[in-house]
């Protein structure tokens, strides 16, 4: 039997985006064991996968508290992670990290074959590599897919998966009906923020609150919706900057549910408009039509995927964007205008046409 260690210590996006490579790899291979080291935030989202046996999640942010507490106490916490990785026996690790450090440590863990992405000579410690400068011919999760050639599997799924437990599908419904949201409303979910993995940064990629608020003021008055703001804590503020510049009563989630939460109520809405976001891949994961705002990320290496009829991508066509470009962001020197310039009026008759 195959063991694979997959490890990918990003957001929520890049972690949905290797789900058509868990299946190839489950099709090839029905008796593999899969284990997934991911970061703790989007440990959830993994939770319920029937291709993943195994889940070793661990939070770099505490990691590094831990260590300024005590480097005791934060050499004990990572080793007891590697010992439970260790005691794995994994024989193939496909590393999407982009950092050699984590291959460094799967070389330590004596993992026979260490597959990845080589970035600037990060991946110095894989045996088979793919170098790339950033993904920009085509989507991440194509760049991802490509590592599969290293262990002779051809994948040609294209979709992403969430997988929800019977608890969470009840607990989403409940949720519903305490907001007074039942199976004949029309449900449309707005995500204002996003980005988080960007830090500071991340802010780049909203659009403007009044924006959404005057769209979600129409979306009621027109459709008679139910809308609700998704987003986790750190969001907050823009979400009740949001509530504040509205006529309509608005229902407000915002630091409210947990991520599977997240994605139990957002599987009961019929359309998501959002930022470029990790909630966008969630949508697409529950097979849901998406209208996406895509500032300076590129929408053809992190949009939906695979992009349908189902899903409009609005962006505006400037010879600055994308600024975000080879993992990194070269900051905006054109005053956010590739999201200003996006009209209520645009992304309307887009949620419109897909309603």
């Amino acid at each position: 039997m195959k063991r694979f260690l997959i490890v990918n210590p990003f957001g929520i996006g890049d972690v949905l985006f290797t789900a058509p490579v868990i299946k190839s790899i489950k099709k090839h291979y029905p008796d593999a064991f899969i284990g997934y080291w991911c970061n703790e935030r989007v440990e959830d989202i993994l939770k319920n996968n029937p291709y993943i046996d195994k889940i070793f999640a661990i939070s770099r942010g505490d990691l590094k508290k831990i260590f300024r507490i005590s480097k005791w106490l934060g050499i004990k916490h990572l080793f007891r992670l590697l010992g439970d990785i260790k005691r794995g026996h994994f024989d193939i690790c496909l590393d999407f990290s982009l950092d050699y450090r984590y291959s460094l440590i799967s070389k330590i863990l004596r993992i026979r074959r260490r597959i990845g992405l080589n970035y600037k000579n990060r991946g110095k410690f894989l045996t088979d590599k793919i170098d790339v400068t950033g993904y920009q011919d085509k989507h991440a999760i194509e760049y991802y897919a490509d590592l599969l050639k290293f262990i002779n599997i051809e994948s040609n799924d294209k979709t992403l998966d969430l997988f929800l437990s019977r608890e969470n599908i009840l607990r989403s419904k409940d949720i519903l009906a305490k907001l007074g949201i039942f199976h004949n409303d029309i449900v449309i979910g707005l995500v204002p923020g996003g980005g988080l993995s960007w830090g500071e940064h991340g802010l780049f990629r909203h659009w403007p609150p009044q924006r959404f608020a005057q769209l979600a003021d129409r979306l009621i008055e027109d459709l008679k919706a139910k809308i609700i703001i998704f987003g986790d804590a750190s969001e907050v503020v823009i979400a009740d900057k949001i509530t504040a510049l509205m006529k309509n009563k608005i229902i407000n989630l915002a630091g409210k549910t947990t991520l599977t939460e997240l994605a139990g109520v957002l599987s009961n809405s019929g359309l998501l408009i959002c930022n470029d976001s990790g909630t966008l891949h969630i949508a697409k994961a529950l097979k849901l039509k998406t209208v996406s705002l895509f500032g300076p990320g590129d929408e053809n290496a992190y949009g939906p995927y695979p992009l349908t009829d189902r899903d409009i991508i609005i962006k505006k066509e400037m010879s600055c964007r994308p600024c975000y470009k080879n993992f990194r962001f070269y900051g905006c020197s054109n005053n956010h205008k590739c999201l200003e310039d996006i009209t209520v009026d645009e992304v309307y008759l887009a949620a419109r046409r897909l309603m």
